[in-house]
C-alpha cells in the first residue's frame, strides 16, 4: 500500500490507497471455482496486477472475454519477447498462434517465471476461450492472427523510421485497441468505434511503455530488443546504447523529449474515443490506463532518470486515478493537469521545444473546449502537500490499525480462497 514516507508526504493518498488495497483483496476472492477460469484469473493477477484491477470494472461476461483476450496476447507477446528462441522456430509459432487457441492440448515452453507458467499451462486459457460466445472468439482470433503476423514481420525488421515505429506499435498495441472495440460491440454495450481512434488508444499506451522502459529493454539478456526509431534517436547518437552513459545525458534527454512529443500526437484521438463511450464500466476500464499514460509521460519528459532506472507514478496517485475517474470531466481534468505539469518542464533550449509546446497547447485547448473543465477534480497537480503534524499522526495510527487488521484476517498460504 505505498511507502509510509509517500503517504506522510501526500496524506490525501491514504483513503484511495486503502480502497485500492481492499479492491485488490476483493478481486482475489472473486476468482471463479472452475480450474481453467481459476487459472486464468490467478495468472492475470500475476502477469499484470494493474490490469487485473482495471478489468474488475467490467461486467462479468465481457470481463471473461477481455481476460482471455489479454492472456492470449500476453502469451503471444511472451513468444515474441523471448530472445532465446531461434527465429526459424519463433516466426511460425507467431503466425499460427491464432490456430493454437482452439487446441486444448497446445502449449509451448518459453519465457520466465509467471510467463513460463502461462505458456506451460496454456491449455487452461484455450479451454476458457472455447467457452466464450462466438462473437468474442471471432474477434480474439482475428486480432491474434493479425498481431502474430505483424510481430513475425518485425522479428526480421528493425524499427528504422517513424512510420516503422507506428506500424510496429499498431501490430502490438493498436490491434489491442481494435480488438477491445470489437469485444465491446460484441457485448452489445457500445457502437463499433472507428479503427483510427481504437488504434490511437493502443499506440498512446504502447509508446509510453516503450519510452519508459528504455533501460530495461536495452539491458535485455541474451540480447536487447529496442523499438525507439532510428529516424529519431539517430539525430542524437551514433548508437542507441550510448544514452545509458552519463556523458551523453544531454543528448539522451533531448531524444527522450522528441519521443514524448511524438506520443502526444495521439492524445486528441484518445479523448475523442473515450468521449464516445456510453457504458460506465467500459469507460472506466479505458480511461484509467490512458490517464496513467499521460501521467507517466509527464514524469518521463526531460527526466534523465529514464536512463538510470524506473520512472513511474507513485502508487498513491495511481490509487487516486482509479478511485476518482468516473466521468469525461475527470478525464479532461487529468489530461489538462498533467499537460500543465509537462509544459512547466519544457526547456526553451530543447530542439523540439516549440513542437512540444504546440502539442501541449492543442491538448489543453481540446480539454477546455469540452465545456467540462469547471467540473474537473484538481487532484493531479498540487504544488505543496496540504497537511499538518496532527493529520500525519492520525493517519499513521489508522494505517497501523488497518494493516494489523488485514494481517490478522489474511488466509494461510496453503489455504485456498
Amino acid at each position: 500500500m505505498g511507502s509510509l514516507g509517500a503517504i506522510l508526504k501526500h496524506p490525501d493518498d491514504f483513503y484511495p490507497l486503502l480502497k485500492l488495497k481492499m479492491a485488490a483483496r476483493h478481486a482475489e476472492k472473486q476468482i471463479p471455482p472452475e480450474s481453467h477460469w481459476g487459472f486464468c484469473y490467478t495468472m492475470l493477477h500475476k502477469v499484470s496486477r494493474s490490469f487485473a484491477l482495471v478489468i474488475q470494472q467490467l461486467k462479468p461476461e465481457l470481463r471473461n472475454a477481455v481476460c482471455i483476450f489479454y492472456l492470449v496476447l500476453r502469451a503471444l507477446d511472451t513468444v515474441e519477447d523471448d530472445t532465446s528462441i531461434q527465429t526459424d522456430i519463433k516466426v511460425p509459432i507467431l503466425k499460427a498462434f491464432h490456430c493454437h487457441i482452439y487446441n486444448r492440448d497446445w502449449h509451448f515452453s518459453c519465457g520466465t517465471k509467471d510467463y513460463k507458467v502461462l505458456m506451460d499451462e496454456f491449455h487452461h486459457v484455450s479451454t476458457a476461450f472455447l467457452e466464450l460466445g462466438k462473437g468474442y472468439q471471432e474477434a480474439i482470433e482475428d486480432i491474434t492472427k493479425r498481431m502474430g503476423a505483424g510481430m513475425a514481420k518485425f522479428i526480421c525488421k528493425e524499427v528504422e523510421t517513424v512510420d516503422d515505429y507506428d506500424e510496429y506499435c499498431h501490430y502490438v498495441a493498436g490491434l489491442v485497441g481494435l480488438g477491445l472495440s470489437k469485444l465491446f460491440h460484441a457485448a452489445e454495450l457500445e457502437d463499433l468505434a472507428p479503427d483510427s481512434l481504437s488504434n490511437s488508444m493502443g499506440l498512446f499506451l504502447q509508446k509510453t511503455n516503450i519510452i519508459r522502459d528504455y533501460l530495461e529493454d536495452i539491458n535485455e539478456i541474451p540480447k536487447s530488443r529496442m523499438f525507439w526509431p532510428r529516424e529519431i534517436w539517430g539525430k542524437y547518437a551514433d548508437k542507441l546504447e550510448d544514452f545509458k552513459y552519463e556523458e551523453n545525458s544531454v543528448k539522451a534527454v533531448q531524444c527522450l523529449n522528441d519521443l514524448v512529443t511524438n506520443a502526444l500526437n495521439h492524445v486528441e484521438d484518445c479523448l475523442k474515443y473515450m468521449s464516445n463511450l456510453r457504458d460506465l464500466s467500459i469507460f472506466r476500464f479505458c480511461a484509467i490506463p490512458q490517464i496513467m499514460a499521460i501521467g507517466t509521460l509527464a514524469l518521463c519528459y526531460n527526466n534523465v532518470e529514464v536512463f538510470r532506472g524506473v520512472v513511474k507514478m507513485r502508487r498513491g496517485l495511481t490509487a487516486k486515478v482509479i478511485d476518482r475517474t468516473k466521468t469525461m470531466a475527470d478525464v479532461y481534468g487529468a489530461f489538462f493537469d498533467f499537460s500543465v505539469m509537462l509544459k512547466a518542464k519544457v526547456n526553451s533550449n530543447d530542439p523540439n521545444a516549440s513542437k512540444t509546446l504546440s502539442r501541449i497547447e492543442a491538448i489543453q485547448q481540446t480539454c477546455q473546449q469540452s465545456g467540462l473543465m469547471n467540473k474537473r477534480k484538481l487532484y493531479v497537480v498540487r504544488s505543496e502537500p496540504m497537511y499538518n503534524p496532527a493529520v500525519i499522526v492520525i493517519l499513521f495510527s489508522l494505517l497501523c490499525i488497518i494493516l494489523a487488521y488485514l494481517s490478522a484476517k489474511r488466509l494461510p498460504a496453503n489455504q485456498s480462497i
